[in-house]
Formats: C-alpha cells, structure tokens, sequence
C-alpha cells in the first residue's frame, strides 16, 4: 500500500509518502509545496496544484493529513485551516480516502511522546525509514502523519483515526482495541 502524508502550512506545504509491505515501511519520497508572499487565492491555488501534481506523480492508495490546532492566534489558525482546505480539496477531487490525525497522535506513533520535540520527530523518521540524512522538517512531519497511518490507522495500534470519506468514523479513537 502506498501513502501521503501532507503537513499543511500556508508558507509551506509538506508532503511525504511512503510503501507499505506487511509492516516494512519504505521511503518512497518527500517534498514541500512552497507558496511565495502574495494575496491568499493565489497561494491556496499553489497548494491544490502541487498536491494535485504529488498525487498525479505518486499515485498513492490513501492519504494522511494533520488535523489544525487552535493556535494563540486566532488569525493564523484560520490561515492554516485555509491551506489544509486546499489540501483535502486536492485529495478528494483525486477520490483519495484522506485520514486525519492531529499533531500528538502522530509525534505518539512515531516518537512513543506526544509532546516531542520536531528534532525528536526527525531523528525517528529517519530511523524508522532507514533514511541517510533527516529530512527536514516539513517533510519530517508529512512522512510521519503517513507512518502514523501504517502503523495506527490501519487498526496496528498507537493511532486513533478519522476518514473524510467516511463521516461515520471521524472522530473515533482506538481505546483498547476497539473503536469509540
């Protein structure tokens, strides 16, 4: 099975993805969707069209993405949210089945801690996929929303799991094996 992971930012769009055998994990490849300074419109515009071009390119089976946190800035969180609206609107005009997990379920899948550091998360993406170097850090964060998804959101432990394809699963969480 193959899987994108998508770190959604408005500056910055991360994306990772991943092969799937049994529970060996392999790199396929990472990136970032940059967009330049400039009126909102056009830089979501970037975002749908580089996901849409990573989805064209890697064919994945299913997608992964991070669930937005409220931040201290009211402002900000809606600019984010913006941005993983273009994402999702990439995915599912693909027919992708898009996940999400927020950002302490994946750091728990990946790192054991949901309260770890983005060091701690890209020395463990890197050790978990065998990589030479750690990634940076977007794309650290995108392939670890895809690991959490191989490892988690596929009913192997660690991750609760919601599908936008699926609205009756969208908030449920793994509690001892079995879904709430």
């Amino acid at each position: 099975m193959r899987l994108l992971g998508i770190d959604p930012g408005l500056r910055v769009t991360g994306y990772g993805v991943i092969d799937k055998v049994g529970q060996q994990l392999t790199y396929v490849a990472s990136g970032v969707v940059r967009t330049e300074t400039g009126e909102l419109p056009g830089r979501i515009k970037i975002i749908f069209e580089g996901v849409s071009e990573v989805l064209a390119q890697f064919r994945p089976d299913a997608s992964a993405i991070e669930k937005v946190f409220v931040n201290v800035n009211p402002q900000s969180t809606l600019l984010l949210g913006q941005a993983r609206g273009a994402a999702i609107a990439a995915l599912t005009a693909a027919g992708q089945s898009v996940f999400e997990y927020t950002a302490l379920q994946v750091k728990q899948a990946v790192v054991g801690n949901g309260h770890a550091q983005k060091e701690q998360v890209m020395h463990m993406v890197k050790r978990l996929l065998n990589l030479p170097a750690e990634p940076g850090a977007d794309s650290a964060d995108a392939l670890a929303c895809a690991i959490c998804h191989a490892h988690g959101g596929m009913g192997f432990g660690g991750c609760g799991f919601g599908s936008l394809a699926d609205p009756t699963s969208a908030g449920r969480r793994r509690k001892a094996g079995r879904m709430s």
